[in-house]
Formats: structure tokens, sequence, C-alpha cells
């Protein structure tokens, strides 16, 4: 039998208090009255008070309406019909299409036991040689992409959502402009990868509380998949967003702050949802890459600080570009001594050689003169930023490290590269 309460105690913005028993941390429960019924959520228990979050918002709720709780927690279908729609931060379908309600699923279950998980081995690949040859995205690998408010983020992840070599795409939309979903939404189906995509979209106008379901609602969906074998990358922007809408709750619930005012989980609340990334034994894979936009592009902000001790790495994007500087796959060297014998040795001889370009940026910008070698690097540098750093450039793997190759045979001599001789006489372009 669900339990019903017939007094609401408090109204303080979109949370409502009653006085109840037996009521569970998350649990759902629908708020009744003379304007019609809305949907609500478990979001403190103190004593015998419950503390809801509605998601319509407390507009026309009454201290004299109904509370019925409903004895479970949010819920999201696993079934295979998800695939292709598009649904907001409770589940509800926002493609005008019927609602899919079979193979029920709870959301926020906890994440793999650790010692039960496998080591990544697999490559992702994406076509864009930034990461595919620089920082290569491994399966089961959780990633932020660090950036600011109006570089082109989203962009990039609807790119890596058409070419990921992937079964299944979950995106995660949080806080979204209208505009940015349309343009995901239109993209995906452009380009004919809406089939093989579940989309979870909060918008701006959006109640705060779906913001905070659409990680868990993503990542529920995407566990469902990888234990039938799928292999799934969830993309989810923006975090930033997400650690928002918690601290707005917070304010509202008048808990102590921590810093900047958000809340002391912080921390706990951002590894709950990316620890969710594993390779399942025998079964698939969960890969997550979240946009992170970085207030004031300070990467010692709560948010960005704290998902660094969280993520295995990080992209930096900036002018439009993934940084060679800064960003990092921690994992990228148990995949890419398998994909080519020199992988390797390209993406370090190019890395470095481009350290030296900008050390030669500064010399020539402080009015030195320039050697011969200077200017070699000056020409590999511009070769470099055009071929592999530009986001508009789609080219497998393999392509990438020959067109490496290429680019150091236009600047330099073979001596000169600090490579291998074996892979020198191996892949070194001939005249």
């Amino acid at each position: 039998m669900s339990k019903v309460y017939h007094r609401i105690l408090q109204i303080v913005g979109n949370v409502i208090a009653v006085e109840a028993e037996g009521v569970a941390y998350n649990e759902l429960a629908e708020v009744t009255g003379k304007f019609g019924s809305s949907l609500a959520q478990v979001i403190r228990l103190q004593d015998k008070r419950v503390y809801l979050q509605v998601f319509a918002g407390s507009r026309g709720i009454g201290t004299g309406d109904e509370v019925r709780f409903l004895g479970h927690e949010m819920q999201v279908s696993s079934s295979d019909d998800l695939l292709g729609r598009i649904f907001n931060g409770r589940g509800a379908a926002r493609d005008n299409r019927s609602p899919v309600t079979d193979s029920l699923i709870d959301i926020g279950g906890p994440s793999v036991n650790p010692a039960r998980r496998v080591i990544p081995r697999n490559m992702i690949r994406t076509g864009i040689p930034m990461i595919d040859v620089f920082n290569t995205l491994v399966e089961s690998q959780k990633l932020p992409i660090f950036s600011v408010a109006g570089e082109p983020y989203n962009e990039l992840l609807a790119r890596i959502a058409l070419q990921a070599e992937v079964d299944v795409i979950v995106l995660g939309g949080m806080g979204l402009k209208y505009d940015d979903y349309l343009y995901f939404r239109n993209t995906l189906d452009r380009h004919g990868a809406l089939s093989r995509t579940v989309m979870f979209v909060h918008t701006a106008s959006d109640p705060v509380v779906e913001c905070l379901m659409v990680p868990d609602m993503s990542l529920a969906v995407a566990e469902s998949y990888a234990l039938r074998g799928k292999r799934v990358l969830v993309l989810l922007t923006d975090m930033t967003n997400f650690a928002d809408a918690l601290k707005e709750i917070a304010i509202t619930m008048e808990q102590i702050p921590s810093n900047r005012g958000y809340p002391g989980d912080l921390y706990s609340q951002l590894a709950a949802r990316y620890e969710k990334a594993v390779d399942f034994e025998g079964a698939g894979s969960i890969t997550i890459l979240a946009a992170t936009t970085m207030p004031g592009d300070d990467v010692t902000h709560p948010i960005p600080d704290n998902t660094g001790y969280i993520t295995e790495g990080q992209f930096y994007l900036r002018r439009g570009r993934i940084e060679p500087f800064g960003s990092l796959s921690r994992l990228k060297q148990q995949v890419n001594g398998k994909t080519r014998p020199d992988h390797r040795a390209i993406m370090d001889a190019m890395i470095r050689l481009y350290a030296d370009y900008k050390s030669t940026q500064e010399k020539m910008s402080m009015g030195f003169s320039m050697s011969d070698w200077d200017r070699k690097l000056l020409s590999y540098g511009a070769l470099f930023e055009t071929r592999m750093m530009d986001l508009s450039v789609n080219i497998p793997l393999e392509a990438a490290l020959d067109l490496g190759w290429q680019t150091l045979a236009e600047c330099f001599a073979p001596e000169e590269v600090g490579i291998k001789s074996d892979l020198v006489r191996e892949y070194w372009p001939q005249a």
C-alpha cells in the first residue's frame, strides 16, 4: 500500500516538507492538489521530516495537498526500443513519440567492485588525430574535456558520437541551451548516428532536479546495454551545470557550504558518476567523456579540481583545439603500443618538436635572430597545427601516423627527429 499524507509542513522554493515514516532517500512521491499532480523526489531525511524536490516546481501547491509515496526510486527503461529516442531528465519522451515503459530498472545504483574490473586494453578510434595519435581514448576510460564557455565542446562531442567505433552512444545533456539540444539532435539524425544513440536532455528551462538525474539515467541505460555485450560510450555535457544544480539544492536545504558554496560531498557526487566507467569480463564496456566548463578558465575551481582526482587524465579544449600540453590520457600506454610499431615514436617526437616550436615563437617575438633550425621548427609548427590539431581533420589512425611521418620529412632530415633508425628506415617517406 502506498503511503499518503495530507499535510505539507513547509514550502521553500521548489522543496516541500512532510512528516512521514518508512520513507527512503531518493524515493519518488506524487503531489496532488486542485491544479493536478506533480512528481517529486526525496532529497533529505531529518528525524520524521521528509524533504522533497518537486520536479515541476511548487507553484500552485498548497499545504493541504496530498503527498503519496510510490515506494521506489526513479526508474528508466532498459529496452532496445530506447535507441533513436530522446527523453528529458525524468525519462519522459521529448521527441513526441510514445513512452517506453517496459524493462524498468532503478537509476543511481552502485558502481562495479574494483576487484571485479578488467584492466583497460582496447582503443576507441575517433578519427581525430589529437585523440587517436596523441591522447588515445581507451575503452572503459573516464575522461573530462576541460574548457570554457564558448568553446566548441558540444561540437567535439557530436563529432565523437558520429565517428567513435562503439556500438551504442548515450548522450546526457545538462542545462543545455535549446539551440545546443537541436544541434545534437539534427547532427546525429542527419549523419545516421541517431539510430544507435539514446539521448537524455535537460535544458536550462527545465526543473533543476531533472539536471541531477540525467547522468544517473544515462549511466543506468549504458550499464544495461554493456551487460548485454555492447561497447557503450557515454557523453555528458556539461558537468559544471550538474555541480551547480547540486549547489542550488544544497543552498535551498540550508546545508553548510564548502569551497565557493558547493556542497561538501561534491567529490563523492562526481565520483559516483565517473566510477561507472567499466569493462565487464565476458560482456561489454562503459566509457565516459564529459565536458566540464571551468568558470574563469580556472583549473583550481572546485569542479575541475575534484574531477581531476577522479578521472584518468583530461583533454583541454582551447581556441577550438585540443591542446597538446596539459591534455593527457593516462591509459594510452595500455593500447598505443599495440596499434602500430611507430605509434609511440611518432607521438613523442612530434610533441617534443612542437614544444621546441613554441619556444622558437617566443624567441621570435622577443626579436632574436632565427637560425636554420628555428626556421625549420616554425615551418613544422604551422603544419602540425593545420594537419594534426585542427578539429576539422578526420582521418583514420594509420593515415594520421603516415601524415605525421610526411610532416616530419617535409621539415627535417631523418637524423634530426630523434626517432630510432630502424623505424626511420621502415616508415620515412621515400623521395
